[in-house]
């Protein structure tokens, strides 16, 4: 039974998670915390954090890890893993097929058109899923980790937007810096 919603479930993020895996956190997120309960939400923010640091796009990355974490096997991750990339699998042998020969169509165009702006607020809504006291700690709570938690948050951010800094480099600053304060 657990195999089957775990492939349900993926099968799901997979399916409508337009815009790659940061798209696809949001969904990811109220599934397994949320709807489920297969992690927390801390172990969520880590998994994100391992995903972005292992070779791969971070929706396999991360269905591969909810599958071992939610049945404690290979199998869940070989579940998991499969079903977020079947519905693309399957999407892309239909539509290649069509989509060169009607790429210039105005229907097309403007089915296009209206994706750009919700794959954005995907994304925008994947950050702020992520913006909670258990990631970035509390002023009330833990002042001190709230305010590096925003500084590293705000440096991370501008050298990415303005800069164009390498995100391995972010990463391993940001660990480095997590590990000397906290």
């Amino acid at each position: 039974m657990l195999y089957l919603q775990l492939f349900y479930t993926f099968f799901k993020i997979g399916l409508f998670g337009f815009g790659g895996g940061y798209a696809m956190l949001s969904l990811i997120q109220g599934e397994v915390v949320t709807r489920y309960g297969w992690l927390t939400a801390q172990e969520f923010t880590d998994i994100v954090a391992i995903s972005q640091m292992t070779p791969g796009p971070i929706g396999i990355n991360s269905a591969t890890y909810v599958g071992y974490q939610a049945t404690g096997s290979v199998w869940g991750s070989i579940v998991a893993t499969s079903a977020v990339v079947l519905p693309s699998f399957i999407l892309m042998l239909t539509i290649s097929k069509f989509f060169l020969k009607y790429q210039h169509h105005p229907v097309v165009a403007s089915v296009f058109a209206g994706l750009r702006p919700a794959v954005v607020g995907l994304l925008a809504a994947a950050a702020l899923v992520l913006m909670t006291a258990d990631n970035f700690g509390s002023p009330t709570n833990n002042a001190h980790q709230f305010v590096i938690s925003c500084i590293l948050f705000a440096v991370a951010f501008i050298a990415t937007y303005r800069y164009k800094a390498n995100p391995i480099l972010l990463i391993i600053v940001c660990g480095l810096v997590g590990l000397a304060v906290y």
